[in-house]
């Protein structure tokens, strides 16, 4: 199967309507999402998170490099035929009931009405709403409006997903449902792009992340590459004195103690194993040797102040042939993002973020 999501040297400069200013809210960045990986996208405001997910999904062309859905370049509609994409903030009408909103929104795929029939009740039951499935959307909550926009996404049962804060606004038993929901469709081959605020949520659901800052890739990788700390370990022992701590010292370990624990660093994992060894010698007993680890936040904070911060600054408002939430193009495209609820209508503008 070809790769899912890739991305290659993709760049793109914003001009102003007399070429006075310019804007770069990507500076060629490489992205590669393998299936049934959940890959989380990170940054600050104005980093190009939202800029990368339009031009994948030919809302937007970039200004130079190149972008795949499926093997299939993004300007080509068919490229999207087996996506599916949750907007951030979207919209129903909210005289639609669940039910209705899932057909119509499948119907739009090009799904027939037998099989919409069929899996829009499951999709109601996967979300947790099939006992609101015939009330009107007006009268759900932001959680719930959530998780009917996930459903719509996956109506079709795509193969990609590209999903902007799914969880915003769900309770945390809801985000934790929608957590196990996506990784069980990983764990069908389905590839999750996730783009989201909540990094707590990230490092829990994603099996790779990369960060962007100022409109590149400052980090990419698993997430217990980037959150591992080197050789800093939580040390519980017995028979340990201010003379053991002492001679670990002189072999260069940095060792404290920490609420009934040691903090030790050492160099690297033969420098461990010789503190070990040196504890058992000295008739100390080894209860519990474990890695540390930062968290995920810590690791997006530190990058990010590495530079100050990662918004461009407002791009100018250039004519834009799709809307900023991914709204089903029009019949003459040969398909769009399905499973996306539309935007209200109105002008957009592009804007990186």
């Amino acid at each position: 199967m070809a790769t899912p999501i890739e991305a290659v040297g993709l760049s793109k400069v914003y001009v102003s309507r007399f070429g006075t200013r310019r804007i770069t809210a990507l500076g060629g960045i490489d992205l590669r999402v393998e299936q049934g990986q959940v890959f989380g996208l990170l940054g600050p405001n104005g980093a190009g998170k939202t800029t990368t997910v339009k031009i994948l999904l030919g809302l937007t062309r970039p200004t130079s490099g190149s972008a795949s859905l499926l093997g299939l370049p993004a300007s080509n509609p068919e490229s999207r035929r087996r996506v599916g994409y949750l907007p951030e903030g979207h919209r129903f009408p909210g005289y639609l009931t669940a039910r209705q909103t899932l057909t119509i929104f499948g119907r739009m795929s090009g799904m027939d009405s037998a099989l919409v029939r069929r899996r829009a009740p499951e999709l109601l039951e996967r979300v947790r709403l099939s006992e609101w499935a015939d009330v009107r959307v007006k009268k759900f909550s932001k959680g719930m409006t959530q998780r009917l926009g996930l459903a719509a996404a996956m109506i079709h049962d795509p193969e990609v997903l590209l999903l902007d804060e799914p969880t915003d606004g769900v309770d945390p038993v809801g985000r934790r449902e929608i957590r196990d929901l996506l990784q069980e469709e990983a764990r069908r081959g389905k590839t999750v792009l996730l783009n989201s605020h909540l990094l707590s949520e990230i490092e829990r659901t994603c099996d790779r992340v990369a960060v962007l800052r100022g409109g590149r890739v400052a980090a990419a990788g698993r997430i217990e590459e980037l959150t591992a700390s080197g050789s800093r370990y939580k040390l519980v022992a017995t028979g340990v004195d201010d003379v053991l701590l002492a001679a670990f010292r002189e072999t260069g370990a940095s060792v404290q103690r920490v609420n009934g624990h040691f903090d030790l660093s050492a160099r690297d994992l033969d420098h461990v194993n010789a503190l070990v060894d040196r504890l058992r010698a000295a008739g100390g007993k080894l209860q519990e040797l474990t890695p540390l680890r930062t968290s995920l936040e810590d690791v997006f904070v530190d990058l990010v102040r590495e530079s100050g911060g990662g918004a461009h600054g407002a791009p100018p408002n250039p004519q834009s042939g799709g809307g900023a939430h991914g709204a089903p193009p029009s019949p003459q495209s040969g398909g769009g993002a399905h499973g996306a609820p539309p935007s209200p209508p109105g002008p957009t503008s592009e804007r990186p973020s």
